[in-house]
C-alpha cells in the first residue's frame, strides 16, 4: 500500500464520521502523519488555494506542492485510489463517480441532523442547506423506518391490535406533517434542521428493534416481551428526542407534541381495533 505524500485532506472538527475516517487514512499509512488538518484551523500554507465554504460542504485534499485542490469524493477516491492502483479504473468510470458523488452529498449535506452539534457553540461557516438533500434524507429514512416497523408490528399482535401493510408508512409519514406544521409554525428556521434530528431519532429506534426482529426468527417469545422491548427503545427515543431539542434550542414543546402523536396514533389503533 502506498502512502499519499505532500497531501493534506481537510477535515470538519465538529463531525465525528469526519473525524474517524481521517484518522484512518493517516493510521493505515494511506496518508503521512501530517496528511490531515481540520479545516476550523486550517494551515496557512494551504489556506490561500482553498474554496472555504466549499471545502465546508466537500472535504478538500490539499496537494501540498502544486496547490491543486481536490473536493468531496474525488478526494477521497484519490486517496484510496493511490493506495490501492486496482481501483483506479473504476473511481474514473464517470457513471460510478456520479453516483457515489450523490451519495457523499446526500451524507455531507445532512451530517449535521445525523450526529448533532451544540448549536450554541457553531463555527462559520457551516455545512450549506441544501432542501433537495434534506427531502430525500426525510424520505430515505421514513421508508426504512416504515419497512422495519412493519414487520416488527407483526410480532406485537396479541398485544396490539394488527393493522394493514401501510400502517406505519402513514403513522411515520403523518408524524413528519404533523411535527413539520408545529416546527414551522413555532421554529420556522429550524423547522428543517428539526425534522432531520427527528428522523435520524426514528431511523435509530427501527434499527434497534432489528435484534428482536432477529430473536424471532429463532424464538417463539410472547407479544408482551417485544411490546416490553419495544417500550423500552420508545424511552430510549424519547431520551434522544430531549437531548437533541436541546441541542437546537427549541424547549420543551416540540418534545410534548411527539409524545402526544404517538400516544395519540396509539389510542386510535387500540379503538379501531376493538371496533374491528
Amino acid at each position: 500500500m502506498q502512502s499519499l505524500k505532500d497531501h493534506v485532506i481537510l477535515y470538519d472538527e465538529e463531525c465525528p464520521m469526519c473525524q474517524l475516517y481521517t484518522k484512518a487514512f493517516v493510521k493505515t499509512g494511506m496518508l503521512d502523519k501530517t496528511g490531515r488538518a481540520c479545516y476550523q484551523q486550517m494551515p496557512n500554507e494551504v489556506a490561500g488555494c482553498v474554496d472555504r465554504q466549499r471545502a465546508v460542504n466537500e472535504i478538500a485534499l490539499v496537494n501540498r506542492k502544486t496547490g491543486e485542490v481536490q473536493y468531496g469524493i474525488r478526494s477521497l477516491f484519490s486517496i484510496i485510489g493511490h493506495a490501492f492502483p486496482v481501483f483506479k479504473r473504476l473511481f474514473n468510470f464517470k457513471p460510478f463517480l456520479w453516483l457515489m458523488s450523490k451519495v457523499y452529498a446526500f451524507v455531507s449535506y445532512n451530517r449535521r441532523v445525523i450526529i448533532p452539534i451544540d448549536t450554541g457553540r457553531l463555527y462559520w461557516p457551516q455545512p450549506a442547506f441544501l432542501l433537495p438533500y434534506r427531502i430525500a434524507y426525510l424520505i430515505f429514512t421514513w421508508v426504512i423506518t416504515a419497512w422495519i416497523l412493519s414487520h416488527y408490528a407483526r410480532l406485537l399482535t396479541g398485544a396490539v391490535p394488527a393493522g394493514g401493510p401501510l400502517r406505519e408508512y402513514m403513522v411515520c409519514g403523518g408524524q413528519i406533517l404533523f411535527q413539520g406544521i408545529i416546527a414551522g409554525i413555532l421554529y420556522r428556521r429550524k423547522a428543517w434542521d428539526y425534522l432531520g434530528n427527528m428522523m435520524t431519532i426514528s431511523l435509530a429506534g427501527a434499527l434497534l428493534l432489528l435484534p428482536g426482529l432477529l430473536l424471532a426468527s429463532f424464538l417463539a417469545l410472547s407479544p408482551l416481551f417485544y411490546t416490553a422491548y419495544f417500550l423500552a427503545v420508545a424511552g430510549l427515543m424519547l431520551l434522544e428526542h430531549i437531548r437533541r431539542t436541546r441541542l437546537l434550542n427549541t424547549g420543551w414543546i416540540l418534545t410534548g407534541s411527539w409524545v402526544a402523536y404517538r400516544l395519540g396514533v396509539l389510542l386510535i389503533i387500540f379503538y379501531f381495533g376493538k371496533q374491528a
